[in-house]
């Protein structure tokens, strides 16, 4: 059948679209279409507030990562978390790892939020991860803790998996790696139990699990993602992070004495690593009002002086980013 003599001009046009549109639809997805979704979980929906830590990554192939659960996720049960297959801890202080916990979101002050349920002596990550069968991934010395954390839970202590510096785990098709924090890792007496605990607590010091860590994440689009936990600045970030990885979205601390401020965070992301995009992390403030950055924050600040796109992580909004670092939508 000739195909030109059987529809109008206008007609064969249409259907030359739609032969394009359906071949379209039917290719596979190019890496920058199979975005890497980003949910911050923080205390208030829509805002930036100073306890807000926890964020989930949803790998374009459905592996759901959980990243610093902290106090801000109300627990295994709260229905913003979905199925989580990781969880990663940076350190084990209590609002990484979560020693007490929101009961529900918009509770109390974006500044103070309510959290009045405490986890101790497990935590909120236990908590979050025999409920969900998730592997908890950490370098140092903290697998160990874990591992005996889920055994005490009733779970299973080969979940708790390790992954040193300089090597790579991969887990639900993401690449996982630890890289050097500045920052202290002590753990408090509030998680351990007996005399041990007693011990400690009247000395004054926590028990030791090795060094913080930061992570450098490859999902399966080739998006790289460099997790800073809390640190100062480090020559690992522009030789390892940035020289070697080259990651192209950063999660960086900018909440100063206890992590870099804006300042040194400016530096890091402008010098060190150089990446596409950031989403700031760790402010210790109420950064937005109404989901908008309040003037004179830190927040305000390390947007100022990056001279990259830096993303506001707004409590329950998703983002989405392309292998090349570049946020695509929710941004």
């Amino acid at each position: 059948m000739n195909v030109a003599k059987s529809v109008k001009p206008y007609g064969l046009t249409s259907l030359l679209t739609a032969l394009v549109l359906a071949i379209s639809a039917a290719a596979p997805a190019t890496a920058d279409e199979q975005r890497v979704k980003i949910t911050p979980l923080g205390s208030h929906d829509g805002e930036f507030c100073s306890r807000d830590r926890a964020l989930v990554f949803e790998d374009p192939n459905g592996t759901r990562i959980l990243y610093d659960a902290g106090r801000t996720v109300a627990g295994p049960d709260d229905p913003r978390l979905g199925d989580i297959d990781v969880i990663l801890v940076s350190h084990m202080h209590g609002d990484h790892v979560g020693d007490r916990r929101i009961i529900a979101t918009n509770a109390g002050t974006c500044a103070s939020p309510d959290t009045p349920e405490a986890t101790l002596p497990q935590s909120n990550t236990i908590d979050i991860a025999l409920k969900k069968q998730a592997i908890i991934l950490t370098g140092s010395e903290m697998p160990a803790f874990f591992a005996a954390k889920l055994k005490t839970g009733g779970g299973d202590p080969a979940r708790s998996a390790l992954v040193r510096f300089g090597a790579e785990k991969t887990l639900g098709g993401v690449a996982f790696t630890t890289v050097p924090a500045v920052h202290s890792n002590g753990v408090s007496p509030s998680f351990l139990t007996g005399p041990l605990a007693d011990y400690l607590a009247a000395a004054g010091v926590g028990a030791s699990v090795g060094p913080p860590t930061g992570y450098v994440v490859t999902f399966s689009n080739g998006l790289v993602a460099y997790l800073s936990g809390d640190t100062g600045i480090t020559a690992e970030q522009k030789v390892v992070v940035g020289d070697h990885y080259q990651a192209n979205l950063v999660v960086m601390n900018i909440g100063d004495t206890f992590t870099t401020g804006p300042a040194q965070a400016a530096y890091v992301v402008n010098d060190l690593v150089r990446p596409a995009s950031v989403i700031a992390s760790h402010a210790n403030e109420a950064a937005t009002e109404n989901g908008k950055v309040t003037a004179g924050t830190r927040t305000a600040a390390f947007i100022d002086q990056a001279n990259m796109a830096v993303h506001v992580p707004l409590s329950g909004r998703t983002m989405a980013f392309s292998s090349s670092g570049k946020c695509v939508a929710g941004c």
